[in-house]
C-alpha cells in the first residue's frame, strides 16, 4: 500500500532552483551521453515530477540546450580570456591552458560535452551543440578582427581545431599534463598563425 502521507507532491518544489537543476544535467549529459539519459532519471536526479520538469524546462532537449549554454559559460568562459585590448597570444595561450585543465578535471566528465556530443551533428542535440560551438568559434574570431589579426578565421580555426583534438585526448584518457604539454606547443604556434604566416598546423591543401 502507498503511504500517501508521504507521496511527493505535485509541481514545482518549493526552493527549485533553476542552475542547480541545469548543472545536475548538466553533469549526467556529460558522464553518459544525451541519448543514454533519460527524462526518468533527469527527474530522478534534480528531485521533481515529470510534469514538474516540462512546466520548467519544456523538453528533454531544451534542458539540454541549457546544460551546454551553462557548460559554455562557466567550464571554460570565452569572456574571462578574450578581454578587449588584451594581447591575442595571451589571452588564446591562457584559453588553450584551462582547456586542458577543464578537460580532465572529472574522471567521468573528461573532455569537452559541447564538442563531443556536436559530432552527432545530424542529430537534433548535436546540431544544438554544433549551433553553441560555432558560436563560440565566432566569439574568437570577432576578438581576433577586434584586434586587427591578418587573417583571424585561420587563426579562430585553429584554436577550434586544437580544442576538439584537445577533447577527443582527453576522452581517450589523457591527463592533464599531457594535454597540457600539447596546450603549450599549440600555443607557441600561435604565433605565426597570429602574424598570418602559414604553418603546418592551418596549411591549406
Amino acid at each position: 500500500m502507498v503511504d500517501k502521507g508521504n507521496k511527493r507532491p505535485r509541481g514545482r518544489p518549493r526552493g527549485f532552483a533553476l542552475e542547480t537543476a541545469i548543472l545536475a544535467g548538466q553533469h549526467l549529459f556529460h558522464e553518459h551521453g544525451y541519448e543514454s539519459v533519460s527524462v526518468a532519471t533527469l527527474t530522478e536526479a534534480i528531485g521533481i515530477t515529470p510534469p514538474s520538469f516540462y512546466a520548467a524546462f519544456g523538453s528533454k532537449g531544451a534542458f539540454f540546450e541549457d546544460t551546454l549554454r551553462l557548460y559554455s559559460a562557466t567550464v571554460v568562459p570565452l569572456d574571462r580570456f578574450l578581454i578587449p585590448g588584451r594581447s591575442p597570444r595571451t589571452a588564446l595561450a591562457a584559453m588553450l591552458t584551462a582547456t586542458a585543465r577543464a578537460y580532465t578535471a572529472h574522471p567521468q566528465r573528461r573532455g569537452c560535452l559541447i564538442l563531443e556530443h556536436a559530432r552527432n551533428g545530424v542529430t537534433d542535440w548535436g546540431i544544438a551543440a554544433t549551433r553553441i560551438a560555432g558560436g563560440n568559434r565566432d566569439r574568437v574570431l570577432a576578438f581576433l578582427e577586434a584586434a586587427d589579426i591578418p587573417t583571424p578565421a585561420r587563426a579562430a580555426d585553429y584554436v577550434a581545431a586544437t580544442m576538439l583534438g584537445l577533447s577527443a585526448a582527453a576522452r581517450e584518457g589523457w591527463d592533464e599534463t599531457r594535454l597540457s604539454v600539447v596546450a603549450e606547443a599549440a600555443s607557441t604556434g600561435l604565433d605565426q598563425v597570429l602574424s598570418g604566416g602559414q604553418s603546418s598546423a592551418c596549411a591549406s591543401s
